[in-house]
């Protein structure tokens, strides 16, 4: 597994991590979320990203009941703030980043987190309110450093002008073949201040898998068929997507690669990602996708990757 500097921090993440957004807050038993916690471990997957709100807590007890087993410093954990975990406490204020960080601590039974991110934006809270309760996190040694996910560019350089604040490490927004808009503003604002992408959604939900055959079903043990796990999905099952997606399976076979390895190496292929996030229910399926570190896709395989996708692209 090839390492990657996370932003201008000392941290090395793995290209692969082990998200737990609908997996482990309820969409598998906990005895599969501990083989995949282990198969990762065993694949050279160091980082692991969670967040509060996924199953309100529930994500992170899992993985702080798994994780205990395992040597603190042989891993890098993040997780997230701003979503409502009940119905007063939200967003980005002082009183709530304090109060979930503290919260989320205990969940994942740690001293301190890796990296501690803003879930999205809140425009109810004043930036320089949110950046200081952040600094002071670091300064508490309860997060090592800080990223945001999903923020638009204008706050995100705001916050980089506010002197005496901890400066942001990371971005983490949905990147794949097939929803390529933090090209255009995002990814060239971090790389020139030193910030890494953490990507989620490499594979489209799975879309980009090619397991779903447009005007079909879905298979009965796939995402798109779990109640639980299919909410996001939808817009992707369009016949359009599905249609361009199989186009893409010559192209895998060309390049000697499954279509999952396609779809993490084009992620990638970007320098300034420094991880993609996976979910996973299955053991096997963290080795599959772990096995895209280090693939190189060249100029002919890209083209054609463009050609087969075509007008369904988003940018």
């Amino acid at each position: 597994m090839n390492l990657r500097q996370l932003g201008s921090s000392g941290i090395e993440v793995s290209e692969i991590s082990l998200g737990s957004w609908l997996t482990y807050s309820g969409g598998v038993q906990r005895e599969q979320a501990e083989a995949c916690v282990k198969a990762a471990f065993e694949a050279g997957i160091n980082f692991i990203d969670t967040a509060n709100v996924y199953g309100r807590g529930a994500a992170e007890s899992l993985l702080g009941d798994v994780l205990s087993g395992y040597e603190r410093s042989s891993y890098v954990l993040a997780t997230k703030v701003f979503f409502p975990m009940s119905d007063t406490d939200m967003g980005l204020s002082k009183a709530q980043i304090h109060k979930q960080i503290d919260a989320s601590l205990e969940r994942l039974r740690t001293d301190y987190v890796d990296l501690y991110q803003c879930h999205r934006y809140d425009s109810s809270t004043p930036l320089e309110e949110t950046m200081q309760a952040l600094s002071e996190v670091v300064q508490a040694g309860k997060a090592r450093h800080i990223g945001f996910s999903e923020w638009p560019v204008e706050p995100v350089e705001a916050s980089l002008e506010l002197p005496g604040v901890e400066r942001w490490v990371s971005s983490q927004p949905q990147y794949s073949m097939l929803w390529r808009a933090p090209e255009a503003q995002v990814i060239p604002l971090c790389e020139r201040e030193g910030i890494s992408q953490i990507v989620w959604s490499p594979l489209g939900q799975g879309v980009l898998t090619g397991k779903y055959s447009p005007g079909e079903q879905p298979p009965a043990d796939t995402r798109a068929a779990s109640e639980s796990m299919s909410g996001f999905i939808d817009r992707l099952m369009d016949d359009r997507v599905l249609e361009a997606v199989q186009r893409l399976k010559p192209v895998a076979e060309g390049a000697g690669l499954s279509m999952a390895q396609l779809a993490l190496a084009w992620v990638l292929r970007q320098p300034n990602v420094a991880s993609a996030i996976v979910g996973a229910s299955r053991p096997e399926q963290v080795h599959a996708n772990a096995s895209a570190s280090g693939i190189t896709l060249d100029e002919q395989t890209l083209a054609a990757i463009d050609a087969a996708l075509g007008d369904v692209i988003v940018r």
